[in-house]
This record gives C-alpha cells, structure tokens and sequence, in this order.
C-alpha cells in the first residue's frame, strides 16, 4: 500500500511539471540528462563521462552539472571544480563524484550546486560552455532538459518502488525518455525512446606509486551503492582478495577510518589496498598511506557506439535549433 501511494506521488510530481513548463527553468544552451529509476548502482556518473567525452571531441564545450551529493563544506551558491584549464576546488566544497570527473575529464567544466540552473548560469556566462550534462537528473525537473538518458536493468521494470523496492519512480514513467541504455538483456520496454546498450569495463588497477600489483594480497575496499560486482573485479583483475571492507554510499571517510583499513589489511596480511576511483578520491585527503593505495577505473561504453555517436550529436544540434528558434 505504502508502496503504491510513493508510486502515485511520484508519477504525479512529474505530471504537475510537464504541464507547468515555466516551473522549469531554461538555460541558454542544450542540456543532456543522465538518470536512471532507481536507487544508486547503474553508472550514471561513468556514463556521463563518456557523455562528455564524445562532446569534446566534438569540438564542443561541456559542462556538467552535479548536486554534488553528500559535500562536507557545501559552499553557497555554485562551485566551479574545474573549469577548461584546471581543478578548482578541493573534496569539501566539490563532493567525491565531481571532483573524480573533473580528474578524469581534462578540457570539460564541472560545476556543483544544488541548484542546477545557477549552475549552468555560471557556467554559459563564466566560463564559455556551449552544452550541459546534468549528472543524475530523470527526477531534477525544475531544469529544463532538452534529452534525457535513463539507465536500466531489467530488474528495474518489475521491482517496487520506495521505501520497500529500489525505485525512485515506476518503471512506466520510462514514457518520458529520448534513450534508455540496457545494462543487462531485454527488450525495450518503450518504442519510441531510442535504444542502446551499455556495457561496464574496468582497467586495470592505478596505484599511487604507479606500480603494477597484479597477484598480490590485497584489501578491498568499497563505499558504493552495489559493493559486490567490484569485489569480483577485484579478483578478475587478479588481485588474491585477503579481505573485503564495505562502507555506505559516499561515506565520509577520516583520518581515523584509514587508520584502521591500514591496520585491517596488516590483519590479513595484505600487501595493498584497492578501493574504487570515487573512494580513492574520498581518501586522498589521508595521504600518505602506510600501505600502497590503489583503484580499479571503472569506464562506460554504449552500443552500437556510432549509433549513439550519432543519435547524441543529432540531438543536441536539433536542441539548439529550437532553443535559437
């Protein structure tokens, strides 16, 4: 029961919006979302990295803007992590997501705010981006979007919704996506979103000493949404897993915490530490480590990948004629 009244809830939040357009503020250039239905675990920030990517090297000038969910000094008004030259800010005032992409993602904008159209403002007018890429943004409706992106499994179109399932929305609000990206085998589920399927690679290990470490012992560690498919890369990787340590999502970590992963992997008699790139960037804070500290690069790439290329970029230039009029 309470399960269907979120659902309700939910579905009607997004109906009021869609026939209120000027409760939706317009930036001047296209935006780009990439969201998903439910609740953490299906790449949205990789994706959005290979979003941009494909835009640079179209010649454009993207930005992407984050909430920056879960920041330790969450600043008033927008914070620029990275304009096209360099990285601005620290892990405080960014958050752990904007700033691993503005390491990752030389040449783009990466902007934070809660408020995502201050954001672009800053952005356009500051700093010359001439398209957006809105990091998690199915459900941020106060920003107009020009193209929205949704991840899904296909467990996503049969599960609940909130506080008992992992949906933020039902699936059949999937009506309103230009593209769903498939990340495991079905059909799609609407005929008039384009269709495309995603895939997850992940290279091998980066250490901080840039040493190799394949074979080694080593302690997993993770604060993600869905731990375990990295723990198995772990080992894939070749990595002789001593111990695993999880934490929640975007945990915070201190200097007490990696105090005690250095301690638990000594326990185990682990040789290094490997963690994911969005924790590594939450723990560089620490440096320096007693133990070599490492991450396992995680990259999205799509399906049939000209055919995005070439839906993506026939969709942004059809965006901007209607924003030019």
């Amino acid at each position: 029961m309470i399960d269907t009244l979120y659902a309700a809830v939910a579905r009607r939040r997004r109906e009021w919006f869609a026939a209120h357009p000027k409760a939706r503020r317009r930036l001047r250039h296209p935006v780009i979302s990439i969201g998903n239905i439910a609740a953490g675990g299906r790449g949205k920030t990789p994706f959005a990295a290979l979003v941009t990517r494909l835009l640079l090297e179209a010649g454009e000038r993207p930005a992407i803007l984050s909430r920056g969910y879960a920041r330790t000094d969450p600043v008033a008004g927008a914070v620029i992590v990275r304009d096209r030259e360099g990285i601005r800010a620290d892990l405080a005032r960014a958050g752990d997501e904007p700033l691993m992409l503005a390491r990752q993602l030389p040449g783009a904008i990466v902007v934070t705010s809660r408020d995502r159209f201050l954001a672009g403002q800053r952005a356009e007018e500051d700093l010359g981006a001439t398209v957006h890429v809105l990091d998690d943004g199915f459900q941020h409706f106060g920003l107009d979007r020009d193209i929205d992106i949704v991840l899904v499994k296909a467990a996503d179109l049969t599960a609940s919704t909130f506080p008992s399932g992992r949906l933020r929305e039902p699936a059949d609000v999937l009506v309103a996506a230009d593209a769903i990206v498939a990340l495991d085998a079905f059909d799609s589920p609407q005929e008039h979103a384009a269709f495309f399927r995603g895939t997850r690679h992940t290279a091998d290990a980066v250490f901080d000493d840039g040493r190799g470490r394949s074979g080694e012992r080593v302690l997993g560690v993770a604060g993600i949404a869905d731990p375990e498919p990295f723990f198995a890369e772990l080992a894939a990787h070749g990595f002789q897993v001593a111990g695993v340590r999880r934490f929640k999502d975007h945990h915070p970590f201190s200097a007490a915490d990696a105090a005690r992963l250095i301690g638990e992997a000594r326990a185990v008699n682990a040789q290094a530490i490997v963690t994911t790139e969005k924790d590594y960037v939450r723990l560089l804070p620490h440096r320096p480590f007693a133990l070599p500290l490492g991450y396992l690069p995680l990259t999205m790439d799509v399906e049939p990948h000209d055919a995005f290329r070439r839906w993506l970029f026939e969709s942004v230039a059809a965006a901007r004629d209607i924003i030019l009029g």
